[in-house]
């Protein structure tokens, strides 16, 4: 039996610990990255490109978005330059999780407005921390 959590203000349930979006073009990755965000309590919004990205995330909102660099249709630089172009999605911070092990891509996607770099591989647990000092810094 599937119960209706209580949703606050936005639409998402009110114990969620915040709103992701996760913008990757590999399903596995994106389900990797919602069973270990879920399970850290937060609500994880997907989009497998970064138009369909952008797209949800002037709908949804999200108080974190987690970005992969090479995609089809727009890639991961291309959708942090308009999310920076819109005064709705300006502030919302952005983790990269990229393959690409080419010299100076953090400091690429720093330049571009990532918050935080972390290569794939990844460890979830890693990125759940990641978020939790981006959404919390002490």
């Amino acid at each position: 039996m599937h119960v209706k959590r209580p949703v606050r203000e936005g639409g998402y349930p009110r114990d969620a610990m915040a709103r992701v979006l996760v913008i990757d073009d590999e399903p596995d990755v994106r389900w990797l990255i919602r069973m270990s965000l879920e399970r850290a309590g937060h609500e994880v919004l997907d989009a497998e490109d970064g138009l369909r990205g952008i797209a949800l995330a002037m709908k949804q909102r999200p108080e974190i978005i987690v970005l992969d660099l090479m995609m089809p249709v727009m890639d991961g630089y291309g959708v942090l330059n308009e999310l920076a172009k819109d005064p709705r999605t300006a502030a919302i911070p952005v983790v990269v999780l990229s393959a690409k092990a080419i010299p100076n891509e953090a400091g690429r996607a720093a330049a571009a407005g990532a918050r935080r770099f972390l290569e794939k591989p990844f460890d979830p647990e890693e990125l759940a921390a990641e978020l939790a000092e981006l959404l919390h810094p002490s």
